[in-house]
């Protein structure tokens, strides 16, 4: 949020509110923060952040459209927010958004090598020769093949075998029952 614009409208009632958020949303580029009740007198304040000229242009939108469904108490609107503020604006009692998670450091992030357990995923070859689509192989077709083949670890750098690499197109006869163009 360092950097960012802040944008505060107070409102008496939810319903001048959400007619001030709705205001501001549509008129700029800014992002609502959330809204925050006051403890008793039924204010209610909106929180927008953006950039400085997109957060004057929302507030003054959303002042007007809230003044015609209820009455605004108070806007502000703060240039460049100071560093350590944010625990203010992203507060537990601002509703609506999520509060940002603190930064983690990048090594819990990512699991290293030795934490997550190899998997092996048998590699099997299909002789299409014999078959008209890949729809015409069967369960069946499946479990005869892995029978004949034992499994394989998979190994890094390897190179194609020759089963490996596909037939070519040209090769093979026209398709029983493709349409002709």
């Amino acid at each position: 949020m360092s950097g960012q614009s802040l944008g505060l409208i107070e409102t008496v009632g939810m319903a001048a509110a959400v007619e001030a958020a709705d205001a501001a949303m549509k008129s700029a580029n800014v992002s609502l923060v959330g809204y925050e009740l006051t403890k008793g007198g039924g204010m209610v304040t909106v929180k927008l952040e953006g950039e400085v000229g997109a957060i004057n242009a929302a507030v003054a939108a959303a002042i007007s459209a809230a003044s015609r469904v209820g009455e605004v108490y108070a806007h502000k609107v703060i240039a460049r927010t100071a560093q350590h503020i944010e625990h203010i604006i992203h507060s537990k009692e601002t509703v609506g958004v999520a509060q940002p998670e603190p930064e983690a450091p990048a090594a819990q992030l990512a699991p290293q090598a030795e934490d997550s357990p190899s998997q092996t995923i048998p590699v099997v070859n299909l002789d299409t020769s014999d078959s008209a689509s890949c729809m015409d192989v069967t369960d069946e077709t499946l479990k005869s093949v892995e029978q004949q083949q034992p499994v394989k670890p998979a190994t890094e750098n390897t190179e194609p075998t020759k089963s490996d690499v596909p037939q070519e197109a040209a090769k093979k006869g026209p398709r029983p029952g493709g349409k002709k163009k």
